[in-house]
């Protein structure tokens, strides 16, 4: 029987800096970007997968306020919740099962964006899917879904940063 050869894919690791310290968003983001495009399109997908293998499910204390807190301008039901504990950034998010790029892709933002500070999420370039290499793989229709997913995580935290 031959052997194959298989490529693993490895889900990013955010690097430690040199000082040992917490790498930045900004940092965590280089990281990401530069493991999703060492990837060609179907491993990129895969890597989504991944994420959304790993979005923990809603708390329960939410699920009576979803409806006002689902994004809209996505085709697949989204539902996030942004808060801001001591200061720095944690979302909560329900994602359709028969939606998995998309849960992917919220899994990707929570985890990357948590324990953020505010300042630097609100930092974060738009052009994070062409980063990613996600519109060469998903195409535009889903790229506006995503970019609204995006946005409304940014704007919630402007919104609640703005109100302290």
């Amino acid at each position: 029987m031959p052997i194959r050869s298989i490529r693993l894919i490895r889900v990013p690791c955010f690097r430690c800096t040199v000082d040992n310290s917490e790498p930045t968003l900004a940092q965590r983001i280089d990281d990401l970007a530069a493991d999703f495009q060492s990837l060609d399109k179907r491993e990129r997908l895969e890597l989504l997968l991944e994420f959304a293998n790993r979005l923990p499910p809603l708390p329960e204390s939410y699920s009576a306020q979803k409806e006002t807190h689902r994004v809209h301008e996505c085709m697949t039901p989204v539902f996030l919740f942004v808060e801001l504990p001591e200061g720095r950034v944690q979302i909560h998010a329900e994602v359709a099962e028969e939606a998995p790029t998309v849960k992917g892709f919220v899994s990707l933002l929570a985890e990357t964006f948590r324990g953020s500070p505010p300042a630097e999420v609100l930092q974060v370039r738009p052009d994070l899917l062409h980063r990613l290499g996600l519109i060469e793989a998903l195409g535009m229709q889903r790229m506006r879904g995503l970019n609204a997913v995006f946005n409304r995580i940014r704007g919630e935290v402007a919104r609640q940063v703005g109100a302290n």
